[in-house]
């Protein structure tokens, strides 16, 4: 009798749902204070993980919800660029 694989859950920021944690995104504060978006999952630092769904990335910014969880200064071109992933992510 083989054990069913766990499958890793996190909770998006801005839903509060929690999901299979490939369905995604890290961002990531490091210890400098740099906000970047970890595609791995595997960057060190502060994370804080986020739904790839426009919706949900214009709500989290319009509550800084980023921000907040992070506690650094989230940078509008992360949020532009979530906002493209999110519509790539679509289209495929």
């Amino acid at each position: 009798m083989t054990k069913a694989k766990k499958i890793p859950l996190r909770k998006c920021v801005a839903t509060g749902e929690m999901k299979p944690k490939k369905e995604l995104v890290r961002i990531v504060r490091s210890k400098e204070g740099e906000v970047s978006i970890d595609l791995t999952g595997k960057k060190n630092g502060r994370g804080a993980y986020i739904t790839l769904q426009k919706e949900c990335i214009l709500n989290a910014q319009k509550k800084n919800v980023l921000a907040n969880h992070l506690n650094a200064e989230v940078p509008p071109s992360i949020y532009e660029e979530l906002v493209s992933l999110a519509e790539r992510e679509q289209k495929a």
